[in-house]
């Protein structure tokens, strides 16, 4: 809301002005005004206050969240009509679904008496309906079941609408104007009753759609089915989390090209020439199937016109965005019904380069640092993002790229190319202004357009944009993010009075000259910079609102940090090169950090390791033979500790609530992996190169009740690995690397949950042992750099389980 943004502006440019007076520095920009004072910003605040209640008092109508059901219906209306068009596009495409269908018609159709639901589940335009009316019409499908009826359901839920759907797919056109809604719900039981009934349901957005709708169908053990289509993953599994959900992906190539030829030459030979430049559009439509169509519907009107089809594949991009039934229309309804608390952090996307890989821990710091992140009781805010962003992700409108081995987390995630092209014409709408490519150059600022309260934020992708910014009137900047490895002159931000900015991600330029005058940026949340001096910069400690510093230096492996870094009370996450290590001065001022990249522990570990009673994940070094306590730490649930080949860690204690613990190099007594083995919640354990002093390692009776991950690199010494008497209890990713083991005795009971087992470098190993196949829930065995005899060994318990009938256990050698 406006009068909102001009509030937190006017207070931010006062404490602006409070900051930079204190600090007797001024900005060189003529638009910035230090002499702000308290009687002025109170003035237009209560200025503002009346023009917002005004604005409450006219309209109850004007309430933003949520928005009028009038509003709501006018803009379902409006939708559902190109809804209807743009899935014209798609029919009889059946190109690249064959298999999707089979596995959906076997499912369908297998011998189970009980009411069950399948759904199909994806993006807008990659074909939920084509697969679904395919398999509608299969022949099989239509044999098998008494009746089949198809409805469609789209935002706006009608239930008249729907009864009245599915009689006069039953009874053909019926006059049913007269009948109430309950006589309709009747005649709908009567006609379903007894019969094995095959009910598509297409397009549905809503859990209370679904709620209101299965009151219909008759549960009487006749072998029938209910088919839903939806973009949204949670509708799916609340209508039957044990039932399948389809999730549609993209087209590869072939297949693009396959229905791009079928639908502009319509079983006609295609010219050799299009095949070419055929293939680069097919490319351009990134592997969806409506975005295909859209642009066969340009090209089949030119389809022997070599010079149309290369400037369409010059094109492809605005064809897509600009087309009177474009692709943007069909995915903005996914944008429409979104809430409100998830709209900026979507729209957020569209500001990153193209293919753009989000590291999901980075991405959620950025979310928090900008603001679009609400509160919600005791949660930590980190948490709420990382909430919002599986709410995207179950919407389809953002794509896993990386899950976390261990534990199956996100860890990196993208968006394709059209949702990012939908981000950034919302963003224009809806006045969320991200300044991309060369807008920058342009005097847009203060050009009267934009008012001088409203944020903007600029993503840097492009090598021509002038990184000095040249037009000073920028005080509304918040954002700035830079994609490239350019120069860069640190004054620049200041000397375009820059004050008001709150992420400052410079990290992948050269190396800058850290200016002191950055200092007045008070507002920062968010700086990632990468810095030619050795010395930390104390001035950094007076950005007092830091929520996260990447800070990147390659001159020296330590990074001694001032006396007053304990000044930055809002510090949260501190990251380094992956060679940088931080070391902290001693202090009594607890701090709130809950991330540490690399922390160096010399003298005094105890009392440094005070200074983070919020910490949740460390990198320590250690150096000293000497007793290492981590017990206090009651959040900490991520620890690698690495210490050296001279010496020797005494002891070593950990918190009950740590999850996932990696030594290396920590040579300790083999006696103390009794600790280990008590911690209640431990998840992930990792042994690196001599994180274990001695040959032999008896577990004889240790239990490990939450482990998923265990034993790398070395990390025993000693030739014979016996788990007999030990029970990996949730146990369900064991990688074995570059450990000296000849003999490993295993049994199915001591890894009942075992899911994946990895064996890497394990050069003098014999064999993996044949109980290994036994467990039931174990589904790969992959290998690399091993022995022959281990390769042999993993392909004969592979031939055995086949022989009991179990073929889903899949067996990789490298």
């Amino acid at each position: 809301m406006d009068t909102s943004e001009m509030a937190h502006y006017m207070v931010d440019l006062f404490l602006s002005a409070v900051h930079v007076r204190k600090n007797g520095n001024l900005p060189t920009s003529e638009d910035f005004n230090p002499s702000l004072n308290p009687d002025n910003v109170r003035i237009s605040l209560k200025f503002i206050k009346v023009e917002f209640k005004s604005m409450r008092i006219d309209g109850m109508k004007l309430d933003s969240s949520p928005r009028p059901q009038s509003t709501l219906n006018q803009s379902a209306a409006a939708q559902s009509s190109f809804s209807r068009g743009s899935k014209k596009l798609l029919d009889e495409i059946f190109v690249g679904i064959d298999r999707d269908v089979e596995h959906i018609r076997d499912k369908l159709v297998e011998d189970q008496k009980k009411l069950d639901v399948v759904s199909i589940v994806g993006m807008g335009g990659l074909g939920k309906t084509t697969l679904a009316t395919k398999v509608f019409n299969d022949a099989y499908v239509k044999h098998h079941f008494h009746v089949r009826v198809w409805v469609t359901v789209s935002q706006t839920y009608d239930k008249r609408g729907v009864l009245t759907q599915i009689l006069e797919s039953i009874r053909g056109q019926l006059h049913l104007e007269k009948a109430n809604d309950s006589r309709l719900r009747e005649l709908v039981h009567k006609n379903l009753m007894g019969k094995r009934y095959l009910i598509v349901i297409d397009d549905i957005w809503h859990i209370q759609t679904w709620d209101n709708l299965k009151v219909f169908f008759p549960h009487d053990n006749t072998g029938s089915r209910i088919l839903l289509t939806s973009r949204q993953t949670e509708v799916a599994m609340h209508a039957n989390s044990d039932g399948l959900i389809h999730h549609l992906g993209y087209l590869n190539k072939e297949k693009g090209w396959e229905l791009l030829c079928q639908k502009v030459f319509q079983g006609r030979d295609c010219p050799e020439w299009s095949i070419k430049v055929g293939m680069q559009i097919v490319e351009n439509c990134q592997g969806l199937p409506l975005a295909l169509v859209v642009i066969a519907g340009v090209l089949a009107k030119h389809a022997w016109g070599k010079k149309f089809w290369k400037e369409i594949a010059e094109r492809t991009s605005s064809y897509i965005v600009g087309g009177q039934n474009g692709c943007l229309e069909t995915l903005g309804l996914s944008y429409s019904h979104l809430p409100e608390h998830l709209r900026e952090c979507f729209l957020y996307l569209g500001g990153f380069t193209e293919d753009y890989m989000f590291q999901v821990e980075r991405l959620i710091w950025l979310w928090v640092a900008e603001g679009f992140i609400q509160k919600d009781g005791n949660i930590s805010l980190e948490d709420i993002a990382e909430g919002y962003l599986m709410d995207l992700i179950d919407r389809n409108l953002v794509i896993v790229a990386d899950r976390s081995k261990s534990n199956g987390g996100v860890k990196a995630c993208k968006v394709h190319d059209l949702i990012r092209e939908l981000c950034l014409e919302k963003a224009k709408e809806e006045g969320f202004i991200l300044e991309t490519e060369k807008l920058i150059l342009s005097p847009q600022f203060s050009n009267g357009i934009t008012p001088t309260y409203k944020l903007v934020r600029v993503f840097i992708n492009e090598e021509s944009i002038n990184p000095y910014f040249p037009y000073p009137t920028t005080q509304n900047l918040r954002t700035i993010l830079c994609f490239l490895n350019i120069k860069y002159s640190g004054n620049a931000i200041v000397n375009g009075s820059f004050v008001l900015l709150r992420v400052l991600d410079l990290q992948n330029r050269r190396r800058i000259q850290f200016s002191e005058d950055m200092k007045l940026l008070v507002h920062l949340r968010h700086l990632a910079i990468r810095i030619k001096s050795e010395g930390f910069p104390s001035s950094i400690c007076n950005l007092w609102n830091l929520q996260t510093l990447i800070y990147i230096t390659a001159y020296r492996r330590s990074v001694v940090l001032p006396g007053n870094i304990s000044d930055l009370v809002n510090l949260r996450h501190l990251l380094g090169h992956k060679n940088n290590v931080f070391v902290f001065p001693l202090t009594e001022k607890p701090m709130n950090l809950q991330t540490i990249s690399s922390l160096e522990l010399g003298n005094g570990v105890g009392d440094c390791l005070k200074c983070f009673p919020y910490i949740k994940k460390l990198r320590c070094h250690t150096y000293l033979e000497t007793e290492y306590d981590f017990k206090s730490l009651n959040y900490l649930v991520k620890l690698k500790l690495i210490g050296n080949f001279e010496t020797s860690v005494d002891r070593i204690t950990f918190p009950t609530s740590l999850k996932t613990l990696t030594l290396e190099r920590c040579g300790l007594p083999w006696s103390e992996m009794s600790i280990i083995q008590s911690l209640p919640n431990l998840q992930v354990l990792k042994l690196h190169s001599w994180a274990f002093n001695g040959s032999c390692w008896n577990t004889d009776g240790q239990e490990f009740p939450q482990l998923i991950k265990v034993l790398e690199y070395n990390a025993i010494e000693g030739s014979c690995w016996d788990t007999d008497g030990q029970k990996f209890q949730q146990l369900k990713f064991l990688r074995l690397e570059g450990l000296d083991l000849k003999t490993w005795k295993a049994y199915s009971a001591s890894f009942p949950c075992l899911k994946q087992l990895e064996i890497i470098g394990c050069h003098i190993l014999e064999e993996i042992p044949f109980e290994i196949g036994d467990i039931p829930t174990l589904e790969l065995i992959q290998i690399r750099g091993c022995r022959k005899c281990v390769d042999e060994s993993a392909r004969r318990i592979e031939e055995e389980q086949h022989d009991f009938g179990n073929y889903n256990l899949k067996i990789h050698i490298i």
